[in-house]
């Protein structure tokens, strides 16, 4: 199964988009399914529900930089080759999808939800919320990144 169609699956299955995307890779940094889902449960609907960056974008990030960051702080070189890859995904992204911004790509038209609470996962929601494409997307972009 392609990272692409893990994500998917991981979102049907009602997980938010950071999750979707984090744990379609995560077997590729050593990282179990659990404990994927907890590291990156924070960061949907754009982070906390608060409608900031993409919760799909986020894990992107994070995906990146679980393969290719720095772990000596004073590595100024590794941190700008995980800068660098992380733009290009944004880069990408943005050549898909109109911006990077959760409520912007909802055009939701406001700064933060009202509650904290995630919308029900029906049919409907399924039809009019684009999101089940920004996961595809950002996991395809991410495969296409890391090779297959």
């Amino acid at each position: 199964m392609t990272p692409k169609e893990k994500a998917r699956n991981y979102f049907l299955e009602g997980f938010n988009c950071s999750q979707s995307v984090f744990c379609a890779f995560a077997d590729r940094f050593g990282l179990d399914e659990d404990t994927a889902k907890k590291i990156s449960a924070g960061l949907g609907g754009g982070v906390g529900r608060m409608r900031e960056v993409c919760g799909a974008v986020t894990a992107s990030a994070m995906v990146l930089g679980s393969v290719c960051a720095p772990i000596d702080g004073s590595d100024t070189e590794s941190k700008k080759k995980n800068y660098e890859l992380v733009r290009e995904f944004s880069e990408r992204f943005l050549e898909r999808h109109p911006s990077v911004v959760c409520r912007e790509l909802l055009k939701l038209g406001i700064k933060m939800e009202k509650t904290a609470k995630p919308d029900e996962r029906t049919a409907q929601y399924y039809k009019e919320r684009p999101c089940l494409k920004f996961v595809e997307d950002a996991a395809e972009i991410l495969e296409e990144m890391l090779g297959g």
